[in-house]
């Protein structure tokens, strides 16, 4: 392939856009809840060390808000300079659940984290904490808004091809809300992003507290992070189960380049294998360890259920699309799908860990290795997430909009190579310098803590809570 083919340099500047625009959304999607919830147990106990841990936790917050938020729109823009022929096709189902995002998610969520930053001393208590759930219910429903768009590309639902067979026109929006992909997809993605969160939590926490810095609230902190962690794996243990379903009734062939599988297998030959070695391609097995009956399990719920092999479903796409080639790349759906799980079952269990060795007061004087495997613990979470939408994205391939439309064909088809590639080069530097700018303010804000409690070691009293200034920004 030619390096100036722009169906080629399209799909990189699209993916490595949105998977930086992606850095900062699980992190805004987590810290806003987490915010949310040390103002509330502030409200409810009076306690000072959580107002600190509002005021701390939600400034690392807003940094990362406004970054997501540019990062976001730039990547919209790409619809229509790059991919101007799937911009037309699903225009007419792509407008509506990106309308809501905007004008209702977004607003919300952008008006209410406005009030909450400059509503300190200014709106009554219950008010101002109501603020900050808005905001969370606002990131919320703009996630999901996002993720209904998506999955009409994994699972086209609600519309009719036009007359004349150019685009694809909505006709029940709630369909399309309601598509079994993103009902599936969005609890499996708002948990991955708390499970990022509570990471973050965890190595600041860490960070402070192998210093012996604030041990106080960091020692709450730290705590809540690992609880949070572990609940939040849970739930995409559970959500990734249901998701795992519904992929395979409605992408069989994702499911088998998962698991590399080339020839359909039922009940014990349905195996799921924890690490192979093989041909680059995928197509023939050296070695593999495996699990028998486990690919039959997550795919069917059953212990003889049968799962479509890629050679099958190659033969029948051919029947029905016409020949060409239907297998995603082989090695790329199977060791992402393996790292997505192995990244987050690897967070869980530090957490788990870390729970065991903090369980008393006695026990958080650990030795400084221990501090540093909890610090730099911090990004499996979020790597686990890019890896999962690598899987889920190229899994697709050759589709764009599965069954509908070549990922080929949805290429904008008067841009030129050596344009795309310009553009390219500028927003891989442009972002660069933003993430360097971003990791910089949000390491510079969690070096320097929280304000100073009253007394360090113990909870205030209720009425120097009422003295203690609220004023942040």
């Amino acid at each position: 392939m030619e390096l100036l083919d722009p169906l080629l340099l399209a799909r990189w500047q699209f993916g490595l856009t949105t998977l930086y625009h992606y850095l900062f959304v699980p992190l805004t999607l987590g810290l806003v809840l987490v915010t949310a919830i040390f103002q509330t147990v502030w409200y409810r106990t009076g306690e000072v060390k959580w107002l600190h841990l509002t005021r701390f936790f939600g400034k690392i917050f807003l940094i990362n808000f406004a970054m997501g938020v540019v990062t976001g729109i730039v990547q919209e823009f790409q619809f229509g300079m790059n991919w101007s022929s799937y911009s037309r096709f699903v225009g007419d189902v792509f407008g509506a659940p990106l309308a809501f995002e905007g004008l209702l998610a977004f607003f919300l969520e952008a008006t209410f984290i406005g009030l909450w930053i400059f509503g300190w001393d200014r709106l009554p208590r219950l008010a101002h904490l109501a603020s900050i759930w808005m905001a969370a219910i606002g990131a919320t429903l703009s996630a999901y808004f996002i993720l209904a768009a998506n999955a009409f590309m994994q699972n086209p639902v609600g519309y009719e091809m036009a007359a004349d067979g150019s685009r694809a026109e909505l006709v029940d929006f709630w369909a399309l809300l309601t598509n079994p992909v993103a009902l599936a997809a969005f609890p499996h993605t708002i948990t991955s992003a708390w499970m990022f969160a509570a990471a973050v939590l965890i190595a600041v926490s860490a960070w402070h507290l192998m210093r012996h810095q604030n041990v106080e609230t960091m020692r709450t902190s730290l705590r809540f992070g690992m609880w949070f962690m572990v609940i939040s794996f849970v739930g995409v243990a559970i959500s990734g189960d249901q998701l795992s379903l519904v992929m395979t009734a409605t992408q069989p062939m994702k499911m088998a380049a998962a698991e590399a599988m080339y020839d359909t297998a039922c009940g014990a030959d349905a195996s799921f294998s924890l690490f192979s070695l093989g041909t680059p391609d995928g197509s023939e097995e050296i070695w593999s360890l495996r699990v028998p009956y486990l690919l039959s399990l997550l795919s069917t719920h059953s212990l003889d259920g049968c799962v479509e092999g890629i050679n099958d479903l190659q033969a029948l796409y051919n029947e029905q699309f016409g020949p060409g080639d239907y297998t995603p790349i082989i090695w790329i759906t199977y060791w992402s799908f393996r790292w997505m799980m192995g990244l987050g079952g690897i967070a869980a269990l530090l957490s788990v860990a870390g729970l065991w060795f903090t369980r008393k007061k006695s026990t958080f004087q650990m030795k400084p290795w221990m501090w540093r495997v909890f610090v730099w613990s911090a990004p499996l979470p979020l790597l686990g997430s890019l890896v999962g939408w690598v899987f889920t994205e190229m899994g697709r391939q050759p589709w764009i909009v599965f069954s509908l439309m070549l990922t080929e064909d949805g290429v904008s088809p008067s841009v030129p190579g050596w344009n795309v590639l310009i553009s390219l080069i500028a927003f891989t530097a442009i972002y660069a310098t933003l993430a360097v700018v971003e990791l910089g303010l949000i390491i510079k804000y969690a070096q320097k803590g929280p304000d100073p409690l009253p007394d360090p070691d113990a909870p205030a009293e209720p009425d120097s809570v009422e003295n203690t200034p609220t004023t942040v920004y």
